[in-house]
């Protein structure tokens, strides 16, 4: 499983006449893999909803989602399964097929919601338009 997490003033996602946003908080990018199983999505739920990474009163990244009363927006994202180590055409080898990805990110999102109840979530396998205000600006990649 790989995500990015964005720590955000705002982000939103649309997909036709569906939109889910969030104030601040984090903005999640998940890309399943073949292999990813339900322990590695809780592994990432719970690190996701325990990073300390908004800054304290004295500027230091020392607060959690909790600690902020923030929000997560997370985003399932075929792509992150993809390389481009080879030739100029993406490969998605490493990818997981749809109807098994489906039903590992809805498990990935109730263990994410279980340790951070303000979720918001994308809409699977549809073509989205994702709006982000990054606050820092703040990205890291998370890897497993």
């Amino acid at each position: 499983m790989r995500a990015v997490i964005q720590r955000v003033k705002r982000a939103a996602v649309r997909s036709g006449d569906r939109e889910a946003a969030i104030g601040p908080g984090l903005l999640v990018l998940a890309g399943l893999e073949t292999g990813d199983t339900a322990e590695a999505c809780a592994w990432a739920a719970a690190k996701i909803a325990g990073l300390r990474i908004f800054d304290d009163a004295e500027g230091k990244m020392n607060l959690g989602l909790a600690d902020v009363d923030g929000e997560i927006l997370a985003i399932s994202q075929f792509t992150l399964a993809g390389s481009v180590a080879k030739g100029r055409r993406p490969s998605f080898d490493r990818a997981m097929a749809p109807g098994e990805a489906r039903v590992l990110f809805r498990t990935f999102l109730d263990q994410l919601k279980a340790q951070h109840p303000r979720l918001k979530a994308g809409f699977f396998q549809e073509h989205m338009e994702v709006e982000l205000v990054n606050d820092g600006p703040v990205t890291f990649v998370l890897e497993r």
